[in-house]
């Protein structure tokens, strides 16, 4: 049996249930997305509230399992596992498949003691990204954290929000060629929204 506390009562938590939980995330900036989503997964609101309600409750658990076995537990085995150098870190890659995101995979980078570095969605190997050259391109959903800091380098980090949430800050122009200072917050690795702070000072000649 598992530990006390993984598995509350409302049996096994599933993959349907995990991506429920990464949809209440996003819900506080796209609900309207999110409804659609939820929709397409066949599943009513209080479910997604139990689902949320419950992962809170094993991560919480003094009982838990580590972040990374918990992950298995629920997704099975990943999909694909490698080894990847960042910075200085060497990590172990894990992706799985997500049903409500077929282009993307949910990726988990593990430091050399086991413990979870980094938990978001990025692109599937092999699947292209989309086309990003202006403002109006950065629309909810439409992108990963890596692929808008390589359409719009240089790119900042920002602190997020949350644990879930990250943040990025950089230029870019709009479909007119005036450029802004952009900041963007992504939730599990997803673009949620934009905030224009105002027109981007001119690029200095080279």
């Amino acid at each position: 049996m598992p530990p006390a506390g993984e598995e509350p009562s409302g049996g096994r938590f599933t993959p349907l249930d995990f991506q429920l939980v990464l949809l209440r995330r996003m819900a506080d900036h796209n609900p309207g997305l999110v409804e659609d989503a939820r929709r397409e997964l066949g599943v009513p609101l209080a479910r997604m509230r139990e689902a949320n309600k419950r992962w809170q409750a094993m991560v919480r658990s003094p009982r838990s399992r580590g972040a990374a076995d918990r992950l298995r537990s629920v997704l099975g085995p990943p999909e694909s596992t490698a080894a990847r150098r960042v910075g200085d870190l060497d990590c172990e890659a894990r992706q799985w498949r997500l049903p409500l995101w077929p282009d993307l995979r949910f990726e988990v980078l593990l430091a050399p003691n086991g413990a979870v570095w980094n938990e978001w969605l990025v692109r599937a190997p092999g699947v292209p990204g989309p086309e990003l050259h202006t403002l109006e391109d950065l629309t909810p959903w439409s992108c990963t954290v890596d692929e808008a800091a390589r359409a719009f380098a240089p790119a900042r980090p920002l602190e997020g929000s949350a644990p879930t949430r990250w943040g990025l800050a950089f230029t870019a122009p709009d479909t007119r060629g005036v450029r802004h200072r952009v900041a963007a917050e992504f939730t599990w690795g997803l673009l949620q929204r934009t905030a224009v702070a105002d027109e981007a000072p001119p690029d200095r000649p080279r």
